[in-house]
């Protein structure tokens, strides 16, 4: 078991470049809720046992690498693969007349609610992850084509610093929960969210 206190520095960061070339790398998978979390433990894809115990503030990105031994040029990297996310982007609709406004901005609400989808609105832009398909998504858009609204699909890596940590557990640990708890309506399996999502890695 190794304990992981903090990062020692970034993958793609050009200084860490050159030192990874023709090192031995372990990759710790993680998925957006994983991501978001200070304490972990889970197991590489090497099968070394990690437990993270980070500061409560810190959380991973794509590329951490977490141990770096020099003399056997040995580095375990976090591999974090983030979801696309939609940007709903309200600036046009906020110069129109009250009663516009309010008209948009409810069926706006009443469409995303009507799909499930987990929305984090900051200033006048609404952040909704890519829970199914970037068609499936922009075709309900174009179904309530609704005046002003403007839409565009970014990567989850590029919205992540823009929001608060708590922020970012809505958009990105927000979409496994929510497709859980609809599964658990329906009779599905449960999952424990706080558990070790580790598979045949239990202590």
């Amino acid at each position: 078991m190794i304990i992981i206190e903090g990062i020692v520095g970034n993958s793609k960061d050009p200084h860490w470049q050159s030192r990874l070339a023709g090192a031995d790398i372990d990759l710790l998978v993680l998925d957006q809720w994983e991501a978001q979390k200070s304490r972990l433990r889970k197991a590489t894809t090497q099968d070394v046992e990690l437990a993270l115990s980070l500061d409560r503030n810190t959380h991973l990105h794509d590329g951490d690498i977490l141990a770096w031994s020099e003399p056997d040029k040995r580095a375990i990297i976090a591999r974090i693969d983030l979801k696309e996310v939609m940007i709903i982007d309200l600036d046009e609709v906020v110069s129109e007349t009250t009663e516009m406004i309010v008209r948009t901005m409810f069926e706006l609400g009443h469409a995303l609610g009507n799909q499930h989808w987990p929305a984090v609105v900051k200033g006048t832009k609404v952040y909704v992850p890519l829970t199914v398909d970037r068609k499936v998504m922009a075709s309900v858009m174009k179904t309530h084509a609704l005046p002003g609204v403007r839409y565009e699909f970014i990567a989850g890596a590029e919205v992540i610093p823009y929001l608060a940590p708590h922020e970012s557990r809505r958009l990105f640990g927000g979409a496994s929960e929510a497709s859980h708890s609809h599964e658990h309506q329906h009779g599905g399996e449960r999952h424990d969210h706080d558990g070790d999502h580790q598979h045949g890695h239990h202590h």
